[in-house]
C-alpha cells in the first residue's frame, strides 16, 4: 500500500510544482524555470535534462498565460491606449529573442562558467531596485511605444533569448524589466513578457524536445497541466493588484530568482 502511496505523492508534488511556478511565472513574466531547475537538480536531473524538462513544462503553462493576457490585451485596446505598444513590443522582441536563443543552440556556445551567479545576482538587484521604488507615485503611464524604447527592445530580447537558451529563464524578466523602468503600465509589461517567453520556449521546442533526448516527458506531462492551473490564477492575481501591489510581487520574485540560483550554487 505505502509503495502505491509514494508515487502518488511523487505524481500529487510535481503538479503542484506546475501550478506554482506558473503562478509566479505569469503574474510577473519572468519565468517558472527558477522553481523547476533548482528542483530537478535536487532530484538528480544533469544540467541538459533539467532545462530540456523546464522548457516542456513552460510550453504548457507560458502557453495559457500568453493566451490569458492576449484576451485581457482584446478588452483594453482603444485608440490612445497603453495598451497600444503591445504589438509593436511583441513585433520587436519575439524576432530578437528567438534569434538569440537559436544562435546559441546552432553555434553550441556553451554558457561561460560564471553566467548562473551573474544572472542571479542581476536579477536581485533587479528585484530590490523595482521594491525600493514600487511605492512612489509613477508618472502617467506611457501611451504606445516610443521610438527609443523601439529600438532598445531589440538588443534587450536577444541579450535574453541568449540567456534563456542556457537557464530556460531571462527575457521576460529582462523585457518586463525595462518596460517598468520606463514608465510603461505593469500590467502591459507582465503581459508582454509572457507572451514573449511563450513564443521564445515554443521556438526552443524543435531543439529542447524534438531533436533532443534530455526532457523527462513523465514530469512534464505531470506538471505541464499543473502549469496550465497556475498560469490562469496568476493573470486573476496579477489584475486583482494595484500597480504598487503587483510591482512588489515582481520586485519580490526577482529577488527570490536571485538568491534562489545564488544559494543553489553553495
Amino acid at each position: 500500500m505505502l509503495s502505491e502511496l509514494l508515487p502518488l505523492a511523487t505524481q500529487a508534488g510535481f503538479v503542484l510544482v506546475g501550478i506554482i511556478g506558473a503562478i509566479f511565472a505569469n503574474a510577473t513574466g519572468a519565468g517558472g524555470g527558477v522553481v523547476f531547475i533548482p528542483l530537478f537538480h535536487e532530484l538528480g536531473f544533469s544540467s541538459q535534462q533539467s532545462v530540456a524538462s523546464s522548457f516542456g513544462i513552460q510550453c504548457f503553462g507560458m502557453t495559457t498565460g500568453a493566451i490569458a493576457w492576449s484576451h485581457h490585451y482584446q478588452s483594453e485596446r482603444r485608440p490612445y491606449s497603453q495598451w497600444t505598444a503591445f504589438l509593436p513590443a511583441l513585433g520587436v522582441s519575439i524576432p530578437f529573442s528567438i534569434l538569440g536563443l537559436w544562435g546559441v543552440n546552432l553555434l553550441r556556445i556553451s554558457p561561460p562558467a560564471e553566467t548562473v551567479t551573474t544572472f542571479a545576482v542581476f536579477s536581485a538587484l533587479l528585484g530590490l531596485a523595482i521594491i525600493t521604488v514600487s511605492g512612489k507615485q509613477d508618472a502617467v503611464a506611457q501611451e504606445g511605444l516610443r521610438r527609443s524604447d523601439l529600438l532598445a527592445l531589440g538588443p534587450i530580447a536577444f541579450a535574453g533569448g541568449i540567456v534563456t537558451a542556457w537557464l530556460s529563464v531571462g527575457v521576460g524578466e529582462f523585457v518586463a524589466f525595462y518596460l517598468i523602468l520606463r514608465r510603461y503600465d505593469v500590467k502591459l509589461a507582465v503581459s508582454v513578457a509572457v507572451v514573449l517567453s511563450a513564443a521564445t520556449v515554443w521556438s526552443a521546442a524543435p531543439h529542447q524536445l524534438v531533436m533532443g533526448d534530455s526532457a523527462d516527458w513523465s514530469v512534464i506531462m505531470l506538471a505541464g497541466p499543473g502549469a496550465v492551473v497556475g498560469a490562469i490564477i496568476a493573470r486573476k492575481l496579477a489584475l486583482a493588484m494595484n500597480t504598487a501591489k503587483l510591482k512588489r510581487f515582481f520586485g519580490l520574485w526577482l529577488l527570490l530568482i536571485g538568491l534562489a540560483e545564488l544559494l543553489g550554487r553553495n
